[in-house]
Formats: structure tokens, sequence, C-alpha cells
């Protein structure tokens, strides 16, 4: 359905674009209007300006069907991944502390030896 509104909205954005280009220029902003032949009468600009409009109103019904098509698969989410297991306390563990965190998970190291406490002296080589 979100197709075939996008194909009705271009092909009246196409349309729109037509109908404007064809409107006679009243301010003269360019230096061209009020030229003479097909669309010097009233009577094509009233038909031209009422097509705008009704082309106007239906670009706008179109992009608020679409931005509410779009907005009807969005779910609010968390950034924040559920694991779906809540935490529970680790049998023979302090009160407090809980099993299972991303440390837990981690193999274990084995700690180097402890290096002495006392002052270091440089050698000379």
């Amino acid at each position: 359905m979100q197709t075939v509104i996008i194909v009705i909205h271009l092909m009246v954005v196409t349309a729109m674009i037509g109908v404007v280009l064809l409107q006679k220029s009243e301010g003269g902003g360019l230096g061209i209007g009020s030229t003479g032949g097909f669309l010097s009468s009233r009577g094509t600009s009233n038909v031209l300006t009422r097509t705008t409009a009704v082309l106007a109103f239906t670009f706008f019904a179109t992009s608020l069907v679409l931005s509410i098509l779009a907005g009807l698969d969005r779910k609010p989410r968390s950034i924040i991944q559920n694991t779906g297991a809540p935490a529970q306390q680790v049998p023979g563990a302090p009160l407090g502390q809980v099993g299972g965190g991303a440390l837990d998970t981690l193999p274990q190291q084995e700690q180097p030896p402890a290096a002495p406490s006392g002052p270091q002296v440089p050698r000379s080589q």
C-alpha cells in the first residue's frame, strides 16, 4: 500500500510542477510578465489556480498518509539489551554480591608473582 501512495505522491508532484510552470507571471520578477498568447485570459488563470490548490491539498494529504504509515512499524525499544534472566544470588557468596556478571564469564588468568616491595636500584651495565 505504501508503494501505491508513493507513486500517487510522485505523480501529484510532477503535475503540480507542470501546473505552476504554466501559470502566468503576474509580478514580472524575471522581466517576462504579461506576454500575450494562450494563457492571457483570466478564465484560464482561474482554472490553473484551482488546479494548483487541489494538487497542493493532495500533496499534503499523501504526505501525511505516508508519514503515518512509516510510523506504524516503529515500536519503542530500550537501548539497554535485556538479558532475559534476572540476576540470582549465588549460593555461598556474601550478601549483596550477585553472580553471573560479565566479569565472571571472562576466563581467569593467573596473577603474576608480586614484585618486591623494596626500592629498586638502577643496575649499571
